[in-house]
């Protein structure tokens, strides 16, 4: 059983219930973790400034040595100081030329810079998700002109809530995306990305950096961009709450959604973080009883990564 030395957690759907709050018991449990040398990354597809909420609340704020993983893996930051140890953004006139092709969809649209997240045409339903989430600047532009030379772009997303819809979308779109990576999550979103971005990809980046080998890290996550993380690491974990799609990429998947953090009492249970899975994290025995696979898959997708020098 191996000591689990980094565990990257999705944020949304994941981590955070449905109104963007954490638990207190899996606050307490990472802080646990935190204490005996653990590294506790979110993983997510914001960026790591809109995220300052979560980790005040976890107590990683400005904390050395804890990271964050954002971008779905197009930046690696330190949370001391926010010192960016990777960024691998969009070429800024193809993201420019994705930008428009999406404004012709007529659908809400968020562009992701470093520092700042641009939103137009939201509609009430995407604000109310938002709220508790993100902050962003609402805009109404057509090209990425307004930021040209000053900003660059991580990622963009077009939202709409029907996925055959998204998948419409990506269709169209695949003249495009020869050097784009496409990624589905929270049920509502497609989103663009560098070719190679993905949070597998800046799970093993950052294992790399640490030295931590890719058997001795976990991940948790709910949905289609968690995929690539669950593939890469050592022990992959769904939540109950998981899209259908991705359960095949899970050791384990949990009995609690990510809003029953708190509620399960059985000793049976393994929640999203909780004092048994810790005690797992050290001494292994909750999973003792499970015949964890370590895929092929999971192989073939750490030789793929280390091709690219990711």
């Amino acid at each position: 059983m191996n000591n689990y030395k980094i565990i990257a957690c999705d944020m949304d759907e994941t981590l955070l219930s449905s109104d963007a709050t954490i638990c207190q018991r899996n606050i307490e449990a990472i802080a646990k973790a935190v204490e005996k040398g653990v590294k506790f990354v979110p993983c997510t597809g914001r960026g790591f400034r809109s995220i300052d909420g979560v980790l005040k609340t976890l107590h990683l704020f400005e904390q050395p040595d804890q990271y964050v993983i954002g971008f779905n893996g197009g930046n690696i930051t330190e949370n001391k100081g926010s010192r960016s140890l990777f960024w691998d953004p969009i070429p800024f006139d193809l993201a420019d030329q994705i930008f428009r092709k999406c404004c012709t969809y007529g659908q809400c649209l968020h562009i992701y810079t470093r520092d700042v997240v641009y939103i137009t045409n939201i509609t009430p339903d995407e604000e109310a998700f938002l709220k508790g989430r993100m902050g962003y600047v609402p805009c109404e532009e057509q090209t990425l002109d307004f930021i040209r030379g000053k900003e660059e772009v991580s990622k963009l997303i077009l939202t709409n809530t029907d996925y055959d819809y998204l998948e419409k979308v990506h269709a169209d779109m695949k003249p495009l995306l020869d050097d784009i990576t496409v990624s589905f999550s929270s049920n509502r979103y497609i989103e663009f990305m560098h070719k190679g971005v993905n949070k597998g990809a800046g799970l093993l980046k950052l294992a790399d950096i640490l030295g931590v080998r890719p058997e001795e890290t976990m991940a948790i996550g709910d949905n289609i961009n968690d995929i690539d993380m669950l593939k890469a690491a050592g022990l992959s974990i769904g939540v109950r709450n998981l899209n259908p799609a991705i359960r095949q990429y899970c050791d384990v998947v949990t009995d609690a959604t990510n809003n029953e953090g708190a509620s399960s009492r059985s000793h049976r249970k393994i929640r999203l973080i909780s004092d048994r899975s810790l005690y797992a994290l050290q001494e292994g025995p909750i999973f003792s009883m499970i015949k964890v696979d370590y895929r092929k898959e999971k192989l073939s997708y750490r030789e793929q990564a280390a091709g690219t020098g990711i």
